[in-house]
């Protein structure tokens, strides 16, 4: 088993829900084993931007996307399965990791904004 990390933004995602939800949703990444990361299956995949490898965990309505850092599994991001981080991140959009932190709410206020 491995030893769980999480990033600022992942610890702000975690902390909006409630305690019994937290659990549960953190109950699959706590489970992984080596082979898991070796051999992804789904919910779980693999994939690289540049020099680096990432796995996304699908867990409920959310994906944990990490590293494995040794004996170690560094969460970066914990995103919503509906939000447009979310998608930029699952197919590979060129955008960079400090786009991916900001909030989406300006994108949609600039959308809005467009429509006035």
């Amino acid at each position: 088993m491995y030893q769980v990390t999480f990033s600022e933004q992942s610890m702000r995602e975690l902390n909006r829900l409630d305690k019994l939800t937290q659990l549960d949703l953190i109950e699959p990444i706590t489970g992984l084993k080596p082979a898991d990361l070796a051999n992804p299956r789904e919910p779980l995949g693999r994939f690289h931007r540049g020099e680096r490898e990432y796995y996304r965990l699908r867990a409920g309505d959310y994906r944990f996307y990490f590293e494995a850092k040794g004996e170690t599994l560094h969460t970066h991001y914990i995103l919503h399965k509906n939000s447009l981080e979310d998608f930029l991140l699952r197919n590979k959009l060129p955008v960079s990791e400090q786009q991916l932190v900001e909030q989406h709410s300006k994108f949609w206020k600039y959308l809005e904004s467009l429509t006035k």
